[in-house]
């Protein structure tokens, strides 16, 4: 975890003291300290029922002491344990003893990709095919999420996993993590309050910030964050104080990646362009389809029209046609039971 103590994933940092080391909670001995965030506290844990390792993540006092979002905990974190997806962090159990908030999660050995990129030299960018894989294993839990009805809103590389793969072909596993607390529920329970939102504000959507209604479009933008980060060494936006970086999310355009790299496929700034689109109807339908752009302009093939939000590569081998994301659904349409 990221030592600044703003990243809440499930891969280990070194423990730090912590006066819950060794106590009980639920059917979980608390063991070391894996991250902590202004929500929740992550701790390796031990399963005594099961005899496994787990992460644990435990919720702020005063979320629990909310009975609007303690109801809401209780049904989003159903919802997102009911997802079985292989790259998102599944949750065994949630719910609350002695006035305690929490979720139990599968714990992922390995490194967030926050901690993959500060290990590199300054300014040493992933490469495109690394960041390809990455991005694409990210996208398919990002539109199962979506296709659930549920909005990550803080996709960010603190909440990226990553272990050990299978083989060469498949190098590294990545999981998403923070599903079990979408941060829906904090904007319902007054937890925010005029002026603030939950999110990060390197990944953070124009949306997001001006207080719109968000959908899994403003997933795309933060995803299309960190991948300019991955390519760049840096993300797309930086800028000296936070006011003058939530204006340049909601009114700049990001710099060329020539202009922090070198070597770039020149076909990924098009693509970059429109998954960071200040409108969301401007923005790729989809993670996946963001990430078939992403492939397209790394083999230097010509991208997809920039005119068209879900446009396809014409390559693309033959499959069933894609499910459309919820906000593309026409409203009448009953929803599968």
């Amino acid at each position: 975890m990221r030592p600044a103590g703003t990243d809440e994933g499930t891969s280990e940092h070194s423990g730090r003291p912590s006066g819950l080391l060794g106590r009980r909670i639920a059917g979980y001995r608390v063991e070391s300290e894996i991250g902590r965030g202004g929500m929740a506290v992550v701790y390796r844990a031990r399963d005594l029922r099961l005899d496994r390792t787990v992460a644990l993540k435990l919720l702020a006092p005063e979320l629990a002491r909310n009975d609007t979002f303690r109801r809401r905990f209780t049904h989003e974190s159903r919802v997102a344990a009911a997802i079985d997806h292989p790259h998102i962090v599944p949750v065994f159990e949630a719910g609350e003893r002695d006035g305690v908030l929490y979720i139990a999660m599968r714990y992922v050995a390995g490194l967030d990709l926050r901690h993959l990129l500060d290990q590199r030299a300054e300014g040493d960018p992933l490469p495109p095919a690394t960041v390809v894989r990455i991005t694409a294993q990210v996208a398919s839990a990002l539109d199962a999420a979506h296709d659930h009805g549920l909005v990550h809103r803080d996709v960010k590389p603190g909440n990226i996993l990553v272990a050990q793969g299978t083989d060469s072909d498949h190098p590294e596993h990545v999981y998403l993590t923070d599903f079990g607390l979408t941060k829906k529920s904090l904007s319902l329970t007054g937890f925010t309050t005029v002026g603030q939102f939950v999110g990060t504000l390197d990944y953070v959507a124009p949306e997001q910030i001006s207080g719109r209604p968000v959908d899994g479009r403003c997933d795309v933008y933060s995803l299309a964050c960190v991948v300019y980060e991955m390519l760049a060494g840096g993300p797309p936006f930086q800028r000296d104080d936070d006011m003058a970086l939530l204006w340049a999310h909601q009114y700049d355009q990001p710099p060329p990646l020539a202009e922090r790299r070198s070597g770039a496929p020149p076909g990924f700034d098009a693509v970059l362009a429109k998954a960071l689109a200040k409108r969301p109807d401007d923005r790729y339908g989809s993670c996946l389809r963001f990430v078939a752009a992403l492939r397209t302009a790394a083999t230097g093939a010509r991208a997809p029209a920039l005119t068209d939000p879900g446009a396809l590569p014409a390559d693309l081998p033959p499959g069933p046609p894609p499910v459309p994301p919820r906000w593309a659904r026409p409203a009448f349409r009953p929803a599968p039971r």
